[in-house]
């Protein structure tokens, strides 16, 4: 039996409307509380305690794991949690909570998940966890007693935070609805940490319109339910006024975009270009075949637009129809080869990144080697080779499995193949243009991508991040490119404002402006706000 503290809540529907506050409004509210004078009186210990937990003052360190939407989920968690005080971390000893943000789609990642708990547990630390496990499953035997956050409920962190802070084990779980419709989740103007201040990831919708038998995530993320364009746009033109100068477009299938609410994929980009500064760039994300094949015209025009990389992902799983109707993936091998034949016709040089799952349920040799010949016609440069795991609860769990030494051997035998050839070799001697925007994971290098996403690594000179500048190709790798700057040619700038600080909350300066112009506006003379936009002041 639970104990008088342990509220536990269950499946909570978030009922939303264009008239409730805004994330904004509430911690503007929060502020303008003036707290009560109390007479003072002297403290005992046992208060003293109670005193040490009050919500909102303790230290936080959150690991994701995962996609980028799942990324993008974890920077708007994180930027909630700072703005309402408290303290992210990146020590997870010195934290007092930790935030743990599952993955579902591969085994290994729920057992990370798994094992982070149970240190979390021996170590007394206060766990809230959030991400596509425990919306998928929350009823899991370790999982009990937590604090979940789902999926469409992250604007709601900061109290379930608070009650696991108190002690307390709180599950918000539901969907976010309008009027009966689903709606794509928590509103984009929620205050974020970006892990990465250059680079904003929007997520577009949410969920899928495929049934794939292999999938766990469609337990989680649900059917499709898009953003509107306008809140999507609108959420772009913020963060390049922050300083972003890349923007990430994700979800679980950005091709579906729009089928829900009228609209399509297209119309989203052609809208979001406009608001794109010189100098800085679009990525796009997955798409599966399906829904991208009525757009294959639109699509090439929009790839070859001059501030959107050349690149895109389409996950083909195999190359067998027979797989693939196992699967539930709903094309042929034929409109995946139309959709990347139709792409790099019309959009010279483009970057097709795919995905293959090796040892499906099923699978034949003659399965196998149908895909072994689709990767040896395409040399695809970007491959992500997964040997199957299967999922419970997913359909493809209960078919007959393909043996564990086959299905390794497979893995092997691709992983050889694609390592087998060096994609970008062509390209030694090429001047290119490439975009600044990270650091390498050897801390060697800055990590730049050209026009077709391609990976250049560039010398580690700080007026370099964040810029445009152009290179001479002098190396290449399987995975990356070495470009030398050419002499005397000038970075260029896409920011149109200086990018936030590591760790600053993004959000929190225009709402900040925009109370003062409305609550106190006799005093915008004398401090001089500047708009971060232009850098002119504000009249």
């Amino acid at each position: 039996m639970p104990s008088a503290c342990d509220s536990l809540i269950d499946d909570i529907e978030d009922m939303v409307s264009s008239s409730d506050p805004t994330p904004h409004e509430r911690q503007s509210a929060r502020k303008s509380i003036i707290p009560r004078s109390r007479r003072k009186k002297e403290l005992n210990n046992e208060e003293l305690q109670v005193d040490s937990l009050i919500p909102g003052t303790q230290k936080i360190w959150m690991k994701t794991w995962g996609c980028s939407h799942n990324n993008s989920d974890g920077e708007y968690m994180a930027g909630q949690l700072a703005a309402s005080g408290y303290k992210m971390t990146d020590d997870p000893t010195e934290a007092d909570v930790w935030l743990l943000n599952s993955c579902t789609v591969k085994n290994p990642a729920e057992d990370h998940f798994r094992n982070s708990i149970k240190k979390a547990t021996e170590q007394q630390k206060k766990v809230v966890v959030a991400g596509c496990v425990p919306q998928a499953q929350p009823r899991m035997e370790y999982l009990k007693g937590l604090s979940i956050i789902g999926v469409q409920q992250i604007d709601r962190v900061v109290e379930v935070v608070d009650e696991a802070v108190k002690g307390h084990s709180v599950r918000l779980l539901g969907q976010k609805k309008d009027g009966g419709r689903r709606l794509g989740g928590a509103r984009l103007d929620l205050p974020k940490i970006r892990k990465n201040p250059l680079i904003e990831i929007i997520s577009i919708n949410t969920g899928c319109l495929n049934a794939c038998t292999y999938c766990k995530t469609k337990h989680a993320r649900g059917d499709l339910a898009s953003y509107p364009i306008e809140e999507l746009v609108e959420r772009a033109r913020q963060s390049f006024q922050e300083g972003v100068c890349e923007i990430w477009l994700t979800s679980e299938d950005t091709g579906a975009y729009g089928r829900d609410i009228g609209t399509d994929l297209p119309k989203l980009l052609w809208r979001l270009v406009e608001e794109i500064p010189e100098g800085a760039m679009l990525r796009l994300g997955m798409t599966n075949p399906p829904y991208i094949l009525e757009h294959l015209e639109e699509m090439a025009k929009i790839l070859n637009h001059p501030r959107v990389y050349a690149f895109l992902h389409v996950p083909v799983q195999s190359a067998s129809d027979s797989v693939l109707m196992d699967m539930k993936r709903e094309y042929c091998i034929d409109d995946f080869k139309r959709v990347v034949d139709f792409l790099k016709q019309r959009v010279p040089g483009v970057t097709i990144a795919t995905d293959i799952i090796c040892g499906f349920p099923g699978e034949t040799d003659e399965d196998f080697q149908e895909t072994v010949d689709l990767v040896k016609c395409y040399r695809f440069p970007s491959l992500f080779i997964n040997q199957f795991y299967p999922r419970p609860g997913t359909p493809a769990a209960k078919m007959e499995q393909v043996a564990a030494h086959v299905k390794k051997q497979r893995t092997k035998e691709l992983s050889q193949l694609f390592h087998s050839y060096n994609p970008y070799d062509h390209e030694v001697g090429e001047r290119q243009h490439v975009l600044v925007t990270e650091e390498s994971f050897d801390g060697q290098y800055y990590v730049a991508h050209n026009k077709f996403y391609e990976q250049v690594l560039v010398p580690k000179r700080v007026e370099f991040k964040g810029k445009m500048i152009e290179v001479d190709i002098y190396e290449a790798g399987k995975h990356f490119l070495k470009g030398q700057p050419v002499e005397h040619s000038k970075p260029f700038t896409p920011s149109i404002a200086a990018p936030l600080q590591k760790g600053e909350v993004s959000g929190l300066m225009q709402d900040k402006i925009f109370r003062m112009i409305n609550n106190e506006g006799e005093g915008l003379e004398s401090i001089g706000i500047f708009n971060r936009l232009d850098g002119k002041e504000m009249s």
